[in-house]
């Protein structure tokens, strides 16, 4: 990596679901413009993981550190205004509210940060097309077919220029052509837009995508080979 110094870090982070353990003591870097793949068999703490890194809930225990921050001991509101700016976050449902067509659900997250309606529907538009759903701007997600919805929630998570994108199971609803569609948009706009991507998968062929991999397993993290 050209910048030794990773974007993102957990530290022996530690985290439990009442009485049930997700991760104990576990530790991943995430450099700038990097695909990181974290995998693991259901129920071993992967999306505890990135929602601890993507500040969505606090560790009970470790550090998570972004661009030299402490990100597990800012306010909410610093933290709500860091997922408006800096992160952008894609579901295995993808999570578009169904009242709102394609363009509103991608111009959205510029028009709560202040981006004028006219200006933030010509850019949403312009990442439609880039994620190949022109043409879908006016249907609502229901009107959708599932890879055309997540390519929506891709641009929508991508739209406002993040530096980090949080894809959980991105492709877990989808079938193996609509995956594919899916990963190659993501990993081709990522890498030219240099945007870092914490990406967490229990799909082999999903995870050759990424620059490196990392298995998440009791809790605890484990590198594997570079797969890319």
């Amino acid at each position: 990596m050209s910048n030794p110094v990773p974007l993102l870090t957990a530290h022996d982070l530690a985290k439990a679901h009442g009485s049930t353990p997700a991760l104990r003591g576990a530790s991943v870097a995430l450099h700038a413009g990097e695909i990181l793949a974290v995998t693991g068999a259901s129920g071993s703490g992967k999306s505890t993981l990135l929602h601890c890194l993507a500040g969505l809930v606090r560790p009970d225990e470790g550090v998570v550190t972004y661009d030299g921050q402490r990100l597990d001991t800012l306010s909410e509101k610093r933290l709500s205004e860091l997922r408006r700016t800096d992160f952008g976050v894609v579901f295995q449902f993808g999570q578009l509210i169904p009242e709102l067509t394609a363009l509103d659900n991608v111009a959205l997250p510029l028009m709560l940060a202040g981006t004028a309606r006219g200006d933030a529907q010509e850019r949403a538009g312009e990442w439609l097309e880039r994620f190949g759903v022109r043409g879908q701007e006016g249907l609502r997600p229901g009107e959708m077919s599932g890879g055309q919805a997540q390519r929506a929630a891709l641009a929508r998570a991508l739209v406002t220029g993040p530096k980090v994108v949080f894809a959980d199971e991105p492709t877990g609803a989808l079938d193996s052509l609509a995956s594919e569609q899916v990963m190659t948009a993501l990993t081709h706009t990522a890498r030219d837009s240099g945007t870092a991507v914490l990406l967490i998968t229990h799909d082999a062929q999903t995870a050759a995508y990424a620059d490196r991999e990392v298995r998440l397993s009791d809790g605890t993290v484990s590198p594997l080979e570079v797969t890319a």
